[in-house]
């Protein structure tokens, strides 16, 4: 199935990864003539998750809260959804390996927090573009709103895990797997009431992690 529809976006800049120096570096007025156009897809409601391919700028992936993950491959026109066959469709981030890009986390459970919310049951992994995809553990965190990926070592990868919406739970926190999600250690914990909200990798230093609970 192949759909035509549309998502805001800013055409000719997904997937450039605009660094600190970069942006400072920035003429004024550069982007003064681009405009937001809708390019999909209509879909599950709010959407959280989205993710680019370095080197790819017509390919790229989104997640909605409850409407799974979809793939384009020519900068929106057309959309395709790769999730379907999974028991989840409540998408809270994705992240594609900066050195493979075939290797796709997906991390279920929207981690916004609302009176109404979908959540999810735990992360997912495909080595093939999204064509398979196999379960990869934090089955009880529910939420899990951000994922980080080793730029060089698509194994190592660190999940921010929020946890339960309406009461404690012991699955809270930040995560780091080195063997692409067949094991996880927990590295940042404060209790059960507290949930990991961030992290990110320095990618100067990717022995750099920074977090948020």
């Amino acid at each position: 199935m192949r759909v035509r529809t549309l998502l805001w976006l800013l055409p000719g800049l997904l997937g450039l990864l605009l660094t600190e120096a970069s942006v400072a570096q920035s003429p004024p007025g550069l982007y003064q003539d681009l405009a937001w156009r809708l390019i999909g897809p209509m879909r599950g409601g709010r959407t959280r998750a989205v993710a680019g391919v370095p080197g790819q700028p017509g390919v790229f992936y989104v997640g909605a809260v409850n409407g799974g993950v979809w793939r384009t491959n020519d900068a929106g026109r057309t959309w395709q959804p790769i999730f379907e066959g999974q028991p989840t469709q409540s998408i809270g981030a994705i992240a594609v390996a900066p050195s493979d890009p075939n290797i796709i986390y997906v991390a279920s459970g929207e981690g916004l927090l609302r009176p109404d919310l979908s959540v999810g049951n735990g992360i997912y992994r495909s080595g093939d573009g999204g064509r398979t995809w196999e379960h990869r553990g934090l089955g009880d965190g529910q939420q899990i709103p951000e994922l980080a990926i080793d730029p060089h070592d698509p194994g190592r990868m660190f999940a921010a895990v929020l946890g339960h919406p309406y009461g404690p739970n012991a699955e809270r926190g930040i995560y780091r797997t080195l063997d692409a999600g067949r094991t996880w250690q927990r590295v940042l914990y404060k209790d059960e009431d507290t949930g990991g909200s961030a992290v990110a990798i320095d990618p100067s230093n990717p022995q750099r992690i920074y977090a948020g609970l």
